[in-house]
């Protein structure tokens, strides 16, 4: 009986699909709550109201309205908070693509499901695309910062060495021992001197 076949090291823990569906559902909700707070605050200010086809529509994103470049715009900023979500919910810079293009995925199926249609709006295409470049290029940015900072195990590596900290500080062994092979020294200069001085020599 052929015996089976065991898997790399850190295979099946590496990413489940359960642990890869439960960060895309919790990015998915970041993203739609972090759009409909944005979206409410602006129609607030704006004093226009306010309605789900604001965020799972397309025929409300058009350039020739101001409220169009005002959703265009929340978008925008929606995509540059959500990289905050990548950077706490993922944080591997090679799973950030994944991850982002997901999202605009699923909110295109969901703007199909809602409206029944497909958007036929170039403005929210473009918007799209640029959203999730956008997210893609700042969540790699961001992931790799934080990857690449050095990490401290509490004076281990954090610190000079022992020998550098005490030629840096002057170890006051050092400086005994070295006083005392001074003091050594001088003594033995006296004592030939005063052999000298008693045989009659001159020292020169």
């Amino acid at each position: 009986m052929p015996g089976r076949r065991r898997l790399p090291a850190g295979s099946r823990t590496d990413l489940p699909p359960l642990k890869i569906i439960r960060k895309i559902l919790l990015l998915q909700v970041a993203y739609y709550v972090c759009a409909t707070v944005l979206i409410l605050f602006t129609t607030v200010v704006y004093g226009a109201p306010f309605s789900l086809d604001l965020v799972f529509g397309w025929d409300k994103l058009r350039g020739d309205t101001t409220v169009g470049w005002m959703l265009g715009l929340v978008w925008m900023l929606n995509c540059f908070i959500s990289v905050i979500f990548l950077l706490l919910f993922v944080s591997r810079s090679k799973l950030v693509p994944d991850f982002a293009l997901t999202i605009h995925f699923l909110h295109l199926v969901a703007t199909i499901l809602y409206t029944r249609s497909l958007p036929a709006n170039l403005l929210w295409w473009a918007l799209q695309f640029a959203s999730a470049a956008m997210m893609t290029f700042l969540g790699m940015w961001a992931c790799q910062h934080r990857e690449l900072k050095p990490i401290s195990f509490g004076g281990i590596g954090g610190g000079s060495s022992t020998a550098e900290r005490s030629s840096q500080a002057g170890d006051p062994q050092e400086e005994s021992s070295f006083g005392r092979g001074r003091g050594r020294e001088r003594s033995i200069q006296e004592y030939e001197m005063d052999q000298m001085k008693a045989n009659g020599e001159h020292p020169v």
